[in-house]
């Protein structure tokens, strides 16, 4: 496959929910893409999708909100989660983004940057820094993803 194909084909990957950058690398470097490079372009392609995300649940939560049961039934959800935030306020926006960054800095599948903006849109953070939370994640995300595909932490004994 070319090169730069399977680049395009791993940032798709990169972008799609639940696969992310953990299946747009590997897929990038097994089909002859450098893995610093599909690093990069995966990385970015899958941050690009934090504002996507936010609009999308804004758009789509604006729509939903005109239908009585999911007006009823989410506000009622917001409602409690938000009022437990509260309790915990002082702690809550500093402890509450460093978790955000580590759980999209997990490398398994639904741990990535659509669920991290969904966490961040429901729990409202502020959202420039849930971007770099979730960017930071991200980052991290792909560069444990790419040391595994690389074999690098084979290589020091952390994988067998």
């Amino acid at each position: 496959m070319n090169p730069l194909l399977a680049l395009v084909l791993g940032m798709l990957l990169s972008i799609s929910p639940i696969i992310e950058l953990r299946g747009g690398i590997p897929f990038a470097v097994a089909h002859g893409v450098n893995p610093l490079t599909a690093f990069i372009f995966c990385s970015l392609a899958n941050i690009i999708v934090i504002p996507i995300a936010f609009l999308f649940l804004n758009y789509l939560h604006h729509h939903l909100l005109k239908f009585n049961f999911y007006s009823r039934s989410f506000n009622v959800f917001l409602k409690k989660l938000r009022k437990r935030k509260e309790k915990v306020k002082k702690n809550y926006q500093i402890y509450g983004i460093i978790a955000l960054t580590l759980f999209v800095a997990i490398p398994l599948p639904i741990t990535g940057a659509w669920t991290g903006s969904l966490i961040a849109w429901l729990l409202n953070f502020k959202k420039g820094k849930s971007f770099l939370a979730i960017s930071l994640g991200v980052i991290i995300a792909g560069i444990i993803v790419t040391l595994i595909v690389t074999g690098i932490l084979t290589a020091l004994g952390f994988l067998i």
